[in-house]
């Protein structure tokens, strides 16, 4: 198991695919819109809005926070990001499109991308019930910065 990642040519790439995904979808691609995406596609802590917001913002003082959240939710919708966290807590954004699972620690809320090595077995075809697109698993437990302040 390996903490997955990206690359520098991957990070262009995507920020080619979303330029062209913008294009074909009339949506404008603004200098803000390019710089939140960037910030995803960087970031490997799986930001939540208000953290996009306050990385961007350093760059772009006049960035508001409403601009941020429309456009991490369209990313989302145009399949570029994905989203990660707990159900009634704060969203956090995920710009790793390499198949991937995660971990999250239940006591500080941290997350972690995990590269499972070799095949999962996965029916693309479940009969009456439908076709699989995707799956998503998530490893829950305790991160070592809990164990061991949990330990002492």
């Amino acid at each position: 198991m390996d903490i997955a990642g990206g690359t520098r040519e991957n990070e262009k790439q995507r920020m080619e695919a979303f330029s062209s995904r913008c294009r074909e979808n009339g949506i404008k691609l603004t200098h803000q819109r390019r710089e939140i995406f960037r910030e995803i596609l960087q970031s490997r802590d799986h930001p939540t809005v208000e953290e996009v917001f306050d990385r961007v913002r350093r760059r772009m003082p006049t960035l508001s926070k409403d601009t941020v959240y429309r456009t991490l939710w369209m990313l989302r919708e145009m399949g570029l990001i994905g989203t990660v966290g707990y159900p009634y807590r704060s969203v956090h954004f995920d710009g790793n499109d390499r198949s991937h699972d995660h971990f999250l620690c239940t006591r500080c809320g941290g997350i972690v991308d995990l590269e499972i090595r070799g095949e999962r077995a996965v029916p693309a075809d479940l009969g009456d019930l439908g076709r699989v697109e995707s799956t998503y698993v998530e490893y829950r437990g305790l991160c070592r910065t809990c164990m061991n302040t949990e330990k002492e």
